[in-house]
């Protein structure tokens, strides 16, 4: 069997509920125009900070892993959402933007690639509910 991830999330008030993972608490609301407060993330996007983190780790061990010096690195997450009910993302792309030599720059191309097919478990669930598309800026 494997590994059971179990949070736990309270209604706090007005739209926001506390979820608790892993003993740090994140805020979860909506924006005032939802009748929300606006005082943390709303869900969907909090899936894509997911996927960004999930993949950002993969590509900091695997550059590591490779001696690989790089610098400046940020990862921007962009998906459509649908304008029918249920709203869900259509598609999705992520953006890699890293400051490392030209030299390594397959390097940083197969660790990407790594991620996407192998390592990356949040960004295996989402490719399944829509496609997702992967880029890297080099700075």
């Amino acid at each position: 069997m494997g590994t059971l991830h179990q949070i736990s999330t309270a209604f706090v008030g007005g739209m926001a509920f506390d979820t608790v993972i892993d003993g740090h608490t994140i805020r979860l609301d909506t924006k005032t125009t939802g009748g929300g407060n606006n005082s943390g993330p709303s869900p969907k996007p909090l899936l894509l900070s997911a996927l960004a983190g999930c993949t950002g780790m993969d590509i900091v061990s695997l550059l590591n892993k490779m001696k690989v010096n790089f610098d400046q690195f940020s990862i921007q997450t962009k998906a459509e959402l649908t304008d029918e009910h249920p709203r869900v993302y259509a598609s999705a792309e992520v953006i890699y933007k890293i400051k490392i030599a030209e030299t390594e720059r397959t390097k940083m191309e197969k660790a990407v690639n790594l991620s996407k097919e192998k390592y990356c478990g949040v960004s295996a669930m989402l490719g399944k509910a829509f496609p997702i598309k992967f880029s890297i800026e080099y700075l």
